[in-house]
């Protein structure tokens, strides 16, 4: 294999191997991968202009019984610290989402034994009802296989529910790496990776907007990452031809602070700076029917989110007024909305606001107030 010949493909749309993609990983610069990154990120996404959101990712429950050696925040069924969140806690968080400027919920939680569809569609219905502005990017596809496994249903069948009662948008959360002797090591109790990828060819035919996402570092091979992006490039070449499918990739490196994946399998997070910035042009070489590409500032931190912005990411993601999940295992770095707006900005380009759909968005009054402040541009 020889490298300059790869990258040409690549900047030609074509669809390399995994083992095509462990080589240019293991044997290219980091400079020839980010040239090659941000050449594509400008193929996709013309300009100079690098999106961000304002939601908030809330919790439904902490109860689960999958069991993953990486997560600190989930609690068994029985445990004095389980919840479910209550409409009132629920109203109080979307009514501070909405005075951020957010409109967006993104609403996952454990794998509940006693919580089933209708439990989820209740409770979207009623969201809706009281908030009908409300986007829902909840859930993901392990938790619709879990529900589908309570129901003895289908995941079309689930997800038609959840969608008709309020759900807009389905994450990619839990797809870590979709390999099953990963699975089998880190995330025994959640579905395997075929079934992670049926959930999401299911809600494409739903003409369901999703995400997908990779949580690396841990316990995986290189060749597993490439297969990774192999599996997801697949599932988005089948989508409806008017379906949008995976709208967005993030991945995002193992934090592993306290986690049992540490303590027993003696992983350890050594993602450095560098190997994201090359993960981030990886990205954008082996997905090149996936249009957005978002870098992962809550766990990599902001300068190396904002180097990610010349490597092939278009977007920073979300100021994520709430996050328990990631948090919970050493992810400690935080933006406000001015803050993330002058990130992008020193990094060299213009800050959007969007929605979920990667629609621009203006910018609600007190943040654009707040944010002519910062720049100077308002003197009091």
């Amino acid at each position: 294999m020889n490298i300059s010949d790869l990258l040409h493909r690549a900047l030609q749309l074509e669809f390399l191997t995994a083992e095509e993609g462990v080589f240019l990983f293991e044997n290219a610069t980091t400079t020839e991968l980010m040239y090659v990154g941000d050449k594509l990120r400008q193929h996709h996404v013309p300009g100079n202009v690098a999106t961000w959101i304002i939601d908030r990712n809330s919790n439904t429950t902490n109860v689960c019984i999958a069991n993953c050696k990486f997560c600190n925040f989930y609690r068994r069924p029985g445990h004095e610290e389980v919840y479910i969140t209550s409409i009132e806690e629920y109203k109080k968080k979307i009514e501070e989402t909405f005075a951020f400027g957010g409109e967006q919920l993104l609403l996952q939680g454990g794998h509940h034994p006693d919580l089933g569809l209708k439990y989820y569609c209740d409770l979207f219905s009623e969201l809706k009802s009281l908030y009908p502005n409300l986007k829902l990017h909840a859930l993901g596809p392990p938790e619709i296989a879990h529900i589908t496994k309570l129901e003895k249903s289908t995941h079309l069948e689930v997800l038609k529910a959840l969608k008709e009662a309020g759900l807009d948008s389905l994450p990619g959360a839990g797809a870590e790496i979709l390999d099953d002797r990963v699975r089998r090591l880190i995330s025994k109790g959640k579905c395997g990776g075929q079934e992670w990828l049926d959930v999401m060819r299911a809600a494409h035919q739903l003409h369901l907007t999703t995400s997908a996402t990779m949580m690396f570092g841990h316990i995986e091979t290189n060749l597993e990452r490439m297969e990774h992006f192999v599996d997801l490039r697949q599932v988005q070449s089948e989508k409806p031809t008017d379906a949008k499918g995976f709208l967005a990739f993030i991945p995002w490196p193992f934090m592993d602070e306290g986690t049992l994946l540490k303590k027993i399998k003696r992983a350890r997070n050594t993602c450095t700076g560098d190997e994201y910035i090359r993960m981030i042009a990886m990205s954008r070489i082996m997905l090149p029917n996936v249009v957005n590409i978002q870098a992962s500032w809550l766990t990599v931190g902001k300068q190396v989110a904002q180097v990610c912005l010349h490597a092939g990411a278009n977007d920073f993601g979300s100021i994520m007024i709430e996050e328990n999940v990631v948090s919970a295992a050493g992810a400690a770095f935080r933006f406000t909305a001015s803050g993330i707006q002058q990130a992008i900005r020193d990094a060299g380009f213009v800050p959007q606001l969007r929605d979920q759909q990667y629609s621009f968005r203006e910018l609600p009054a007190n943040i654009k107030e707040q944010d002519l402040q910062e720049q100077g541009m308002i003197v009091d």
